[in-house]
């Protein structure tokens, strides 16, 4: 332990321990981390302001559908007619109208297909691969163009946009109204959209998303915001009201965005008996059965139905249609409004769709609705499509998760699926209510709806497995090599590794910023007021940072600059720790230490072997050869000395004679930056007696310095380790480092067998087997 000097002319000085603090051998590298992000965001105006809220002329454009769609189960084919009513509600004047044509994406010259690169792994999609060799022709067939008295429209279909030329331009404050027919043939589900057949008993379900020409946005940002659909980048929509009239074959149950407006016509009785009951269930009520989905299965339609579906203020429209459905309901209570929750499955999903997925549904609402808007629509719908991944859309998504063929699964199984049901039911508020632009930003939508899907996740299930949002589950690609990372602020066709980047690093990203950086209070009313002001109307990046600021008070623009436009790593690491005390310059106490230390350092192994050695010295044997310094203490305390130190501490305040008579540790920890990426620092102290506390820094220490700083931390108690990130908070990709003194390193373990290791029965199955082998033994 160092000695730090009190008294200095008679004054208290601690000056030496902040030179310590500052002491480095680096220059100043801290300005272009912890700057502004000033010209990197873009202008405020009167659209968008500075504080992060829509502006005083902030507009959005209006499209509201009138649709009539018929499903060929035998075709595999939708044939649809739509009427658009578009509402020009910019300050500028519209010569032509663009529509997205994202069926497009299937044609065989589709810029997606024709710049699609590497084999056909895991990423390729069955729709993507059977267009390789499959003859039929994918992709949209528009039949007519029309205005509003039935004269044609001339058009230009470029790729997955469509340009509609108007006769007359469509000025500001006006609307316009004109009629698309089309047709196409559906392809197998790729994940987002298409059928489902099922070999056993020959029958499909159809999942049927981005199904009819829809209008592009126009705004503020980018004009026409008309990108291609290359299938990464999901959609970028207006807000309208929809009416959809679907034909299906007659034995069908058919789900869609919004509320069924003929349930007499196209429900039995006894469902309509059913319906009426689950509007006061706690759990699910069977509409239809699954002995009823059975029976429908073997059976072939005697002729088709109508579904009448009204979905107002949403923007986009899908449905799913099947005889193999099965269908239950329960009415919620959602922020004071009732709410359908419904799931539609086919046989294959039970026992865990039976049980889980309604319930999921009714919980995502209600937990998405406590942390950003309550849940506005009527109805929420699960669909199970497939076995893995998901898709949403207003009102309805399409989920994976299927249990094995003898209803047996595993943990992740189920865990699995009721993941992906709060994900995309939660997608119902990120992007479908906060209107975020998926083209170009996929982790405004993605990133941040699997942000509140760990919160519901953990909400659900408190030892609920989530996959993303704990700090520690990014480190593995935070340790990537940087050069193949893109940033957060990567166009959405453009980024790599699509997984960890738009859904798991921005939603750890929140996490941190909620649990470590700002505090939940903060950090929550921030998250609300984003929601709140966007609720309905298109946020981009800019307005989500800005909104975080103004409604917490918080500077996060390091932040963003370093989880959002960069891709360095955290990695902290505990250099070295230096322990210092407090010298309180007592003459009497500082006198007898030193001359103790004097004599312990004379005990040297050349004076312990004189004294044995030298019977007598000179001086010894003449005592002549003495005088006043043989017989001087140097180490005794003059009186002199005593008049100094009375001196000066004579005036020191109350607080600092108790830090001057205490027994303080102060020690100088000296920390590196060695990722780059500034974070806070998190240190436990576990001390001698062992007992622990933490000590919390922002990351504004690194602003000076972002490589390596020393902080002194004072302590009561003598400190015997010392540990950083203890409770993994800040992602840090390397923990060896995080201990002073060191760990010692763990061996390197060797395998001993290598090879594919045998698949192995669920636990269910092993259990249902190892039951059977019982009933065996006793027969």
């Amino acid at each position: 332990m160092k000695k730090i000097l009190l008294i200095f002319s008679g004054l208290v000085a601690f000056s030496n321990l902040g030179a310590l603090a500052q002491q480095t051998a680096n220059p100043y590298n801290g300005n272009k981390r912890f700057e502004q992000l000033g010209t990197d965001l873009p202008t405020p105006n009167s659209y968008r302001t500075a504080s992060g809220a829509p502006g005083k002329d902030y507009f959005q454009q209006r499209a509201d559908y009138d649709i009539k769609v018929e499903l060929d189960d035998i075709q595999r084919k939708i044939t649809g007619s739509e009427t658009i009513t578009y509402f020009n509600n910019s300050p500028d004047e519209l010569r032509y109208l663009w529509l997205q044509l994202d069926q497009n994406l299937f044609k065989e010259d589709a810029i997606g297909n024709t710049t699609k690169t590497g084999g056909l792994g895991p990423q390729a999609s069955t729709a993507q691969f059977k267009n390789l060799t499959d003859p039929k022709k994918y992709g949209y067939n528009i039949t007519s163009v029309r205005d509003a008295k039935g004269g044609n429209l001339p058009y230009t279909i470029n790729n997955t946009m469509m340009r509609i030329d108007l006769p007359t331009p469509l000025k500001s404050g006006a609307s316009v109204s004109f009629s698309i027919d089309w047709n196409y043939l559906i392809t197998e589900y790729y994940g987002r959209s298409g059928y489902e057949y099922f070999a056993k008993d020959g029958n499909c379900n159809y999942f049927i998303a981005h199904w009819f020409p829809r209008m592009a946005v126009y705004n503020d940002v980018y004009g026409w915001q008309h990108k291609q659909f290359l299938g990464q980048g999901e959609f970028t929509l207006n807000f309208g009201n929809y009416k959809v009239a679907i034909t299906a074959p007659n034995d069908h149950v058919v789900g869609a965005s919004g509320e069924l407006q003929n349930p007499t016509q196209v429900l039995s009785a006894e469902q309509l008996k059913r319906m009426e009951k689950a509007k006061t269930a706690t759990r699910p009520v069977l509409i239809v059965s699954q002995e009823e989905a059975e029976a429908a299965e073997k059976g072939k339609p005697t002729g088709k139905k109508t579904w009448v579906y009204k979905a107002d203020n949403v923007r986009d429209f899908a449905f799913a249609s099947s005889r193999k459905f099965i269908w239950d309901a329960m009415q919620v209570d959602v922020e004071g409004k009732k709410v359908w929750a419904m799931s539609l499955y086919p046989k294959e999903g039970n026992p865990l769709w039976g049980q889980y997925s309604t319930m999921v549904v009714a919980h995502t609402l209600r937990s998405y609705s406590k942390h950003s808007v309550a849940y506005p629509y009527p109805v929420a719908y699960s669909c199970h499509a497939t076995s893995g991944g998901g898709m949403e859309y207003p009102m309805i998504s399409f989920n994976g998760g299927r249990p094995e063929p003898d209803g047996t699964y595993s943990e992740a199984t189920k865990a699995g699926m009721i993941g992906v049901i709060i994900h995309e039911v939660g997608h119902n508020f990120f992007p479908m209510i906060i209107n975020s632009d998926e083209r170009q930003w996929s982790w405004m939508d993605e990133g941040l709806n699997t942000f509140c899907q760990y919160l519901a996740e953990q909400e659900w299930d408190r030892d609920f497995p989530s996959r993303r949002g704990e700090p520690q589950y990014i480190v593995p690609y935070m340790k990537t090599d940087p050069t193949q990372q893109v940033p957060i602020m990567s166009g959405s066709d453009n980024i790599m590794a699509f997984g960890p980047n738009a859904y798991a690093k921005p939603a750890t990203a929140l996490n941190i910023l909620r649990e470590t950086v700002m505090g939940r209070e903060l950090f929550d009313a921030a998250f609300k007021e984003y929601a709140r002001r966007w609720a309905f109307k298109q946020p981009y990046p800019a307005d989500f940072f800005r909104t975080m600021e103004d409604a917490s008070g918080v500077d996060l623009d390091w932040f963003w600059r370093g989880w959002f436009y960069g891709v360095e790593p955290v990695d902290q690491s505990i250099e070295t720790v230096e322990w210092f005390g407090i010298d309180n310059q007592s003459p009497e106490q500082k006198n007898a230490k030193a001359k103790t230390e004097a004599e312990a350092k004379r005990q040297t192994m050349s004076n312990i072997r004189n004294k044995k050695d030298i019977s007598q010295t000179v001086v010894e044997a003449n005592p002549d050869m003495r005088d006043f310094y043989n017989s001087y203490d140097r180490y005794a305390t003059s009186e002199a000395d005593k008049k100094r130190f009375e001196q000066a501490t004579a005036g020191l305040s109350d607080e600092e004679k108790q830090l001057m008579n205490g027994n303080k540790n102060f020690y100088v920890v000296n920390l590196k930056n060695k990722g780059g990426l500034p974070m806070p620092v998190i240190i436990k102290m576990v001390f001698e007696d062992g007992t622990d506390e933490v000590v919390r820094i922002p990351a504004e220490i690194w602003r000076l310095n972002d490589k390596d700083v020393k902080k002194v931390i004072p302590t009561d108690k003598k400190v015997a380790k010392w540990v950083l990130d203890p409770f993994y908070e800040i992602a840090d990709i390397n923990t060896e480092d995080n201990a002073f003194p060191r760990e010692p390193e763990q061996p390197t373990r060797f395998q001993v067998f290598k090879g594919q290791r045998p698949s192995m029965p669920n636990p269910m199955q092993q259990q249902k087997q190892a039951a059977g082998a019982v009933q065996g033994a006793k027969k």
